[in-house]
């Protein structure tokens, strides 16, 4: 078959993917390719567990084959884009790789998007298809369904799970597993669609560097390429049993525990709940012998009561990334776990770091490690664009095989965030050290961490800024010794105008904003600080807030104003 790359994806240059490709880097095996390995190797051992099914490797395949038969069936083609917007549930498995074997491109949704989100990915995505649940916890996902559908009527297929609709163009995907018997001829169409692993296998929504909705299109080569060596890394194999608690959307989850769980052969333990208590006993339960989260989760964890009361002996180590981790958290985990703690640094677009096993606690505690894969290349530069020498802070860029080449139909944003040469500007600040160990020391970019997620202020300054009372809207991370980072928002009312905290959250959901665009804090002010260039200057800001919590944390009544 004739390789065509989805159009509107930056190509590799040529020099570069031939290296790769002749080093061996990339193994030129596709994500379903791992699949079919692991039930090859491994048919009969428990592979995927959520809250309700078990499943081993050959019924994932199978369930994955039935699946990519049906879509087949309802006119599915390469290169056709789907959101795949699914909990930590054991369908997102069969749903993710039914559509890499046929070609199709799932574009990766956390079940907590809402209109605002969905149709805006849908929109830049070009989706036709997307795999939903028609009911989620307390949300019924049907009329957020029809109202997506309304604005997005490119949307032809809608897949629901763990329940139906009967109305055109709605297809449930527990029938069309049931209903797809792998016969010999749709065995053989289903091999004919197996696609070049130079193709784009998935997409992920990012901010990037502005905080502007953007998607990161990744091929099947990088990605096997940078959970490979991630993996080898951080020391996963074939008899750990894996347990991811944050969204499989998210690339941490997604990519270091699914795809890092096929690639080792072992089993990966899906969690749809930060309870604490349940995430014990799920630990207990399955004798769990690593995690993949955020630091915000190990503290949660360390903060249970109850946490003595179970034994948590199977733990051996932790993958943390997504946000800083404080010495004191590593320190804990070392102690009262007993289990190594991993630091990292990692993103959509494919940039990847680790401590490893033999590193001393001093190592982990200050440094998110080097880089997983050899080949990768990390520096760091002044602002004109010169290699900054060791222990040197500056921004950090990246090229190499387990990288993206630009965000999908971006032009003019790849013409800012690439160098010359090809290099990613992350917008994150380091400093590299003789050894090639990476230290994060600040951030360009309009980004919140929260608990792991990135929020762009950038869309939350807008939907604020949609209310007929605000003049000004700017949103700063706010410091928070569980999340890391929490929204808080500066607003600036219109003359003669009465805003409040209740106010703008209910306008923000009227605007169909999600949960983690609401701001968890809101501060009124008559006028907004501007640097001589009539900026916004959200340094004072941050220093504002800063003073306010520290006065508030002291029990002072009167506290700074911005």
């Amino acid at each position: 078959m004739l390789f065509r790359l989805l159009e509107g994806v930056t190509p590799y240059r040529e020099e570069d993917a031939e290296e790769y490709s002749a080093r061996r880097w990339w193994s030129g095996l596709t994500l379903g390719d791992l699949l079919d390995r692991a039930a090859d190797i491994h048919p009969d051992r428990e592979a995927f567990v959520d809250t309700e099914n078990r499943l081993t490797y050959s019924q994932a395949r199978e369930r994955a084959d039935r699946l990519a038969m049906g879509l087949m069936g309802l006119g599915i083609a390469p290169l056709e884009r789907v959101l795949m917007q699914l909990p930590n549930w054991s369908e997102f498995v069969s749903a993710y790789f039914a559509c890499q074997k046929i070609g199709a491109i799932p574009v990766m949704l956390v079940d907590r998007y809402r209109q605002h989100e969905i149709e805006r990915l849908a929109e830049i995505s070009g989706a036709t298809v997307w795999v939903v649940p028609l009911r989620y916890g307390k949300v019924d996902f049907l009329p957020i369904i029809e109202d997506v559908l309304e604005r997005r009527p490119q949307i032809a297929h809608v897949i629901t799970v763990r329940g139906e609709v009967d109305r055109p163009g709605f297809s449930s995907l527990e029938r069309l597993i049931a209903e797809n018997e792998p016969t010999a001829e749709r065995k053989a169409q289903l091999a004919e669609r197996s696609p070049d692993a130079r193709q784009i296998a998935h997409m992920g929504p990012t901010g990037g560097t502005t905080g502007e909705p953007k998607i990161v299109p990744r091929s099947h080569n990088s990605v096997a390429c940078n959970v490979e060596y991630c993996s080898k890394a951080w020391g996963q194999h074939c008899e750990d049993v894996n347990l991811i608690v944050g969204s499989i959307g998210h690339d941490l989850s997604f990519g270091k525990g699914l795809i890092g769980s096929v690639m080792t052969l072992g089993k990966l333990v899906m969690l749809d709940s930060t309870d604490a208590r349940l995430i014990c006993e799920t630990i207990e339960r399955e004798r769990v012998t690593s995690v993949i989260w955020v630091p915000t989760l190990a503290q949660r964890i360390l903060q249970f009561e109850d946490l003595d009361r179970f034994d948590l002996r199977s733990l051996k180590k932790m993958h943390s990334a997504g946000g800083a981790a404080y010495p004191e958290l590593v320190r804990e985990v070392f102690g009262r776990l007993k289990m190594r703690f991993h630091n990292g640094y990692g993103a959509t677009e494919g940039m990847t770091c680790i401590t490893c096993a033999e590193d001393d606690i001093e190592t982990v505690c200050s440094t998110v490690g080097r880089p997983t894969c050899p080949r990768d290349i990390y520096k760091v530069v002044d602002p004109d664009g010169n290699t900054l020498p060791a222990e040197t802070s500056g921004e950090l860029l990246v090229k190499g095989p387990s990288m993206f080449t630009g965000y999908y139909k971006n032009p003019e944003e790849n013409a800012k965030v690439f160098d010359k040469h090809g290099f990613f500007k992350t917008g994150d600040l380091a400093k590299i050290d003789s050894r090639g160990y990476i230290t994060l020391t600040g951030r360009l970019r309009e980004m919140i961490n929260r608990g792991g997620e990135s929020i762009s202020a950038t869309v939350i300054e807008r939907l604020i800024c949609r209310h007929p009372g605000v003049a000004a809207a700017a949103v700063i991370p706010m410091p928070d010794p569980l999340m890391g980072e929490r929204v808080c928002a500066y607003v600036e009312p219109k003359p003669d105008t009465e805003l409040t905290f209740d106010g703008i959250i209910s306008f923000l959901r009227g605007e169909q904003a999600s949960v983690q665009e609401l701001p968890e804090r809101i501060e009124f002010i008559d006028a907004m600080p501007y640097t001589g260039v009539n900026k916004l200057n959200k340094h004072v800001l941050r220093e504002n807030i800063q003073k306010k919590l520290e006065a508030e944390a002291a029990g002072v009544s009167e506290t700074p104003q911005a």
